[in-house]
């Protein structure tokens, strides 16, 4: 994926880290609506792999570049924006006169009066952001100033001198003390491996996803997403009816909860409207296997593809599709 010219003005959310724990956080934030820019400068930790053998999916293993362009295909598609770019510092609005624009860029964004993140870059952009999802595992500098006392930050002693290091601890499941600032990488052993930092970036990322919903107003277990698409079947007898949704809705309301009934109604409504946006079809499910599988060939190269044939396949599949065209 080539990297923009410029980056946006305004974002939902920045994640800094083009890593697997930061482009996985990417990946659930924007399907989930939320405006996504990734800011990397390209020397994610996982690049020092040799040879990748271990993630889930890849039997035979991938090399590292096909792995880094399937990823990036991946922000793409889900419509999150990749810059090669550093970020140098993450300010709050009021550092060295900045104004805040607290306009609100998505239905789910939080409260007006909240104040944005103002994210610098090396080449000069400035990204005015709702959260900020540390995920660059080198360092953690760019993030001083935001915690008053430099809690996220301690001592470490080095062959006999001392290096200030960012906390791995810092952040508790990935959430810290700075209201809209979420912590990916540097986070111990859930980076130790590619698996794991993904697994750990859209799990941040969820946790990122249910406070703006509680932000929101939805209380209890509700604030919880779960990107999962569901099959025709499950829409079927009383839950295809949106009155037996309403009457779950309702009951999944903790009674403590402090909400008006307009509020309520509307949280209900836009609750049961994004579980029947997940509804697929037989057609919509076997229309959507071949596209993806088109799409990984497409990123591969379908070159590389047919190269890695035995020849005795390559030499059937070519044979196929010459009587394919012959029979059209």
């Amino acid at each position: 994926m080539t990297a923009q010219d410029t980056g946006p003005e305004s974002a939902d959310v920045v994640v800094v880290g083009g890593g697997p724990s930061g482009c996985a956080a990417a990946v659930f934030t924007a399907r989930y609506g939320l405006d996504t820019v990734v800011f990397d400068r390209g020397n994610a930790a996982f690049r020092r792999c040799a040879y990748l053998e271990n993630y889930l999916g890849f039997p035979a293993g991938i090399g590292v570049d096909t792995f880094t362009a399937l990823v990036h295909e991946h922000l793409a598609e889900v419509g999150a924006d990749y810059v090669a770019d550093m970020v140098v510092s993450v300010e709050r609005p009021g550092d060295e006169g900045e104004a805040a624009d607290a306009s609100e860029s998505e239905s789910d964004a939080f409260d007006a009066d909240a104040r944005r993140f103002v994210v610098r870059t090396q080449e000069g952009r400035r990204v005015e952001a709702d959260c900020v999802v540390a995920a660059a595992w080198y360092d953690g500098d760019y993030l001083r100033g935001l915690d008053d006392d430099d809690a996220m930050f301690e001592e470490r002693d080095h062959h006999g001198e001392v290096h200030e290091h960012f906390d791995s601890d810092y952040a508790d499941d990935g959430r810290t003390p700075v209201e809209g600032l979420y912590v990916a990488a540097p986070s111990g052993e859930r980076n130790a491996q590619v698996g794991i930092a993904a697994g750990q970036g859209g799990h941040v990322a969820r946790c990122l996803i249910e406070d703006r919903r509680r932000e929101r107003g939805f209380p209890g277990d509700l604030a919880r997403h779960y990107d999962w698409l569901r099959a025709d079947t499950e829409f079927q007898g009383e839950w295809g009816d949106r009155d037996r949704w309403r009457e779950w809705f309702d009951g999944e309301v903790p009674a403590d909860a402090d909400l008006d009934d307009e509020h309520l109604a509307e949280l209900r409504e836009s609750y049961i409207d994004r579980a029947f946006d997940t509804r697929r079809t037989d057609h919509e499910v076997e229309a959507a296997e071949p596209r993806g599988i088109r799409r990984l060939v497409e990123t591969i190269g379908t070159e590389r593809v047919l190269d890695a044939l035995p020849d005795e396949a390559l030499a059937d599949y070519l044979d196929g599709r010459e009587l394919g065209g012959v029979e059209q």
